[in-house]
């Protein structure tokens, strides 16, 4: 169903399209998220202020918790245009958009003959994890960038092609310092069970295991020219956690996200959404005769051993399966371009518009949040209209899967336009953060009350550490600088309330909470302080 190289250049550029729509709607209606993508472009910022691109720093401490290849590659982008909350935003999305290729590359590979190549990077874009989440400054799109590498390599290497060990050893490194040990998980199982999928090498069994052990030694030693002098400049609890805390600890023992061990069993289904309600697509899953292919072996043992294995580990996120989200949708690809070229209806794409714009319609009667009142419901009718239309459009396969990924991409737009839009002043912390630069400029003392994500660094291009504060010793941090200011949740406050605030804003679903307090204004509130 490709149609030579003239229809894929039209459709790379219309996936293109959508693509730039999304991620312009996302630039353009969304702040950096706290904690997380506020913390990443912190620590990103700090380790350019500082001039120290060996050690991530947040707050003036070794940051321990990710490797460094996200904040080189936003520093790659400001030694070229300057610092900017743009470029920073941008990485994840330009990765993506490279998975896409890599991902119509592995699918030509796999099979050169079906039309897949372009189909697969419509399915990636058209599941609605992937395009909520792509515009995201995570280290997840870089996984899957790495995860994709990696396999396309031991696709190659099967088949007696040399390159292929040289991208799994680069997919090896580049997932290390990517985002650590996971990366192994990923692809180790999938290359060890090798026999499973793949003809006997000519040189046998063990020379393919060999060269394994070369990708992974090769893999090590790209990440430890890093690691070793990241490690003696950090010092012992840096080397400590970086070597031991964020590998094997986190396997075993997670610090957070601990779940059951059947819990992606029904999360990851949902996560093909919403190819899922579109049966012919899983054709392959079901014939026999092509589950016997070497391709359809191939990406079966991939989701299934990963899939194991990750039900292993204690901590579990969604976002911790998307490098296994391209396993299942090549399949998913080959059903497409095995289905019948007679016209039918896009249901998939009718039901999610359809679903959308009645959500819509009543989230702001729904919603507690404050900032929900002021959702823009009336973008649900435009929804709800398209889904009218697709409901009684004929469409050929190409139609219809342009017809569902475009159906997804509008809903991200929607949803942005008419609820992340809405929410946007309880996540923008760029005000605040601008006041506590100049309360630091004007060389005023500030702290923050409980753990400190770095949510305000970045935003206020701040120079110096601000002081973190137990909750319990706060009171005491306010009298030994009474010129001070502190910044508090209210929610995670069970002291005084100052009858002034220098600072007032709703918080991430919770009205008048973060707040910036005068130390003089929190001790006069204090009833000890007066006796």
């Amino acid at each position: 169903m490709s149609g030579g190289a003239g229809s894929d250049f039209r459709r790379w550029l219309e996936l293109g399209l959508l693509w730039l729509a999304v991620l312009v709607t996302a630039l353009l209606t969304r702040p950096l998220l706290p904690v997380d993508e506020t913390r990443y472009l912190a620590v990103a910022w700090e380790m350019w202020q500082r001039g120290d691109f060996l050690v991530p720093h947040l707050n003036g401490e070794p940051y321990a918790h990710k490797p460094p290849l996200l904040f080189w590659l936003i520093h790659a982008g400001w030694a070229l245009f300057g610092v900017s909350e743009t470029w920073g935003r941008l990485v994840a999305p330009l990765v993506s958009l490279a998975s896409l290729f890599l991902a119509a590359r592995l699918a030509r590979a796999l099979w050169p003959d079906a039309g897949a190549g372009v189909a697969i990077a419509w399915l990636l874009f058209g599941s609605l994890i992937w395009t909520g989440f792509f515009t995201l400054t995570q280290f997840d799109m870089l996984l899957v960038f790495c995860v994709l590498l990696g396999a396309l390599g031991l696709w190659q290497a099967a088949a007696g092609q040399a390159r292929g060990w040289l991208w799994l050893t680069l997919a090896l490194g580049l997932g290390l310092l990517a985002k650590g040990p996971v990366i192994l998980l990923h692809l180790l199982p999938l290359a060890l069970a090798a026999p499973l999928w793949a003809e006997r090498p000519a040189r046998g069994w063990a020379a393919w295991y060999g060269r394994i052990g070369l990708s992974l030694l090769g893999g090590a030693a790209l990440v430890l020219a890093w690691a070793v002098p990241a490690a003696i400049a950090g010092g012992p609890e840096y080397r400590e956690a970086i070597f031991w805390g964020q590998t094997a600890n986190r396997v075993v023992d997670s610090f957070a996200h601990r779940q059951p061990f059947w819990w992606y069993l029904p999360v990851f289904p949902l996560m093909l959404l919403p190819w899922l309600a579109w049966p012919r697509l899983w054709a392959p899953v079901l014939d026999a005769a092509q589950c016997r292919t070497r391709p359809v072996r191939f990406l079966g043992v991939w989701l299934l051993l990963v899939l194991a294995g990750f039900s292993l580990v204690s901590g579990k996120q969604v976002k911790y399966l998307l490098p296994l989200l391209p396993a299942a949708l090549l399949l998913a690809a080959l059903g497409w371009a095995r289905l019948p070229a007679r016209p039918a209806r896009a249901w998939p794409a009718a039901a999610l518009l359809l679903v959308t714009g009645v959500a819509l319609l009543l989230l702001p009667r729904l919603g507690h949040a404050p900032w929900m009142a002021d959702v823009q419901g009336a973008w649900g009718l435009v929804a709800l209209a398209l889904a009218a239309a697709l409901a009684w459009l004929p469409l050929g396969a190409w139609g219809r899967l342009r017809a569902v990924t475009a159906a997804s991409a509008l809903i991200v737009v929607l949803l942005h336009l008419a609820v992340v839009r809405a929410a946007a002043p309880a996540y923008d912390l760029a005000p605040l953060s601008r006041e506590i630069a100049r309360l630091q400029a004007a060389g005023v003392p500030v702290a923050h009350v409980g753990k400190y994500h770095g949510q305000f660094h970045f935003l206020g291009r701040l120079t110096r550490p601000i002081a973190v504060v137990p909750v319990w010793t706060a009171l005491d941090w306010a009298r030994a600088h009474p010129e001070g200011y502190l910044v508090l949740q209210f929610s995670h406050w069970q002291g005084p309330h100052p009858a002034e605030l220098a600072w007032l804003q709703d918080y991430r679903g919770d009205a008048e909470d973060l707040a910036l307090v005068a130390a003089r204004e929190l001790l006069a509130a204090d009833p000890a302080a007066s006796r």
